[in-house]
């Protein structure tokens, strides 16, 4: 049985949501009785059929996390739509191609629940890859990001693919977080990293892209195939890319 949720609550900066307005609606029914077209038109305001049919192969489970305010909902909308809006929140599925193949991604944006964190932990077990994100403009969201690790080796599946993102990359004015200390976090705990913003675009498709990548490769991996390396991957694409990232 396929959930569709769809949140209010205040995003952080940039994102301006009222606090005061919680509430959840979940769309329940039968596969193929319309509820991902109907989220879709009512988000959208056009009817898109067989957008998230039976006819994708594959799917997969995507959840953004990090404390309130890095900008994981924005991150989220930057990849639906190309945009950066403020007032928004989706919970939605996005299909992407890798290597001539159509991969499902059904991404759940947490924020405004890190206060709730029982609610977030419900969802872990369910996750086949987590992008964590911390705002380079802010330290405690990357002091915090420990904590969050912590987390998800205690809830999470064992082979989730992990992600790590330094957000908001665009306002180098305000930097308190260096690149650095990422590319160190990063390897402490055997992750891949690079910086992002929501704002711009720059680096939110390859990180989509990258985890799709890897659960496709791992989905119909062959007992003698090399192993897909994530982490190579995106350094690979952030090189060929070199010329649009910030310092």
């Amino acid at each position: 049985m396929d959930l569709q949720g769809l949140d209010s609550y205040q995003g952080g900066p940039g994102c301006d949501f009222n606090e005061h307005v919680l509430h959840k609606t979940i769309l329940v029914g039968d596969s193929g009785v319309g509820k991902t077209s109907l989220l879709v038109q009512f988000d959208q305001g056009k009817f898109i059929p067989g957008s998230f049919s039976a006819t994708v192969g594959i799917g997969f489970t995507v959840m953004l996390l990090g404390d309130s305010g890095v900008g994981k909902t924005c991150f989220l909308i930057q990849f639906k739509d190309g945009a950066f809006l403020s007032g928004t929140f989706i919970a939605t599925n996005k299909v992407v191609t890798v290597d001539g193949a159509r991969v499902k991604l059904q991404i759940w944006d947490t924020a405004g629940q890190e206060r709730f964190r029982s609610v977030t932990h419900a969802y872990y077990r369910d996750a086949q890859a987590l992008l964590l994100l911390y705002d380079i403009t802010n330290k405690s969201s990357f002091d915090n990001i420990r904590a969050w690790l912590t987390e998800i080796h205690e809830y999470a599946q064992r082979d989730v693919v992990i992600v790590l993102l330094g957000n908001k990359a665009d306002v180098s004015s305000e930097r308190v977080i260096r690149r650095e200390d990422g590319e160190t976090l990063a390897r402490e705990y055997g992750v891949p990293f690079m910086e992002t913003s929501a704002k711009t675009g720059m680096n939110v498709e390859l990180a989509f892209l990258a985890i799709a990548r890897e659960l496709k490769h791992r989905a119909g991996q062959h007992a003698k195939e090399p192993s897909f390396q994530i982490r190579d991957y995106l350094e690979s694409q952030k090189k060929r890319a070199s010329c649009c990232s910030f310092v």
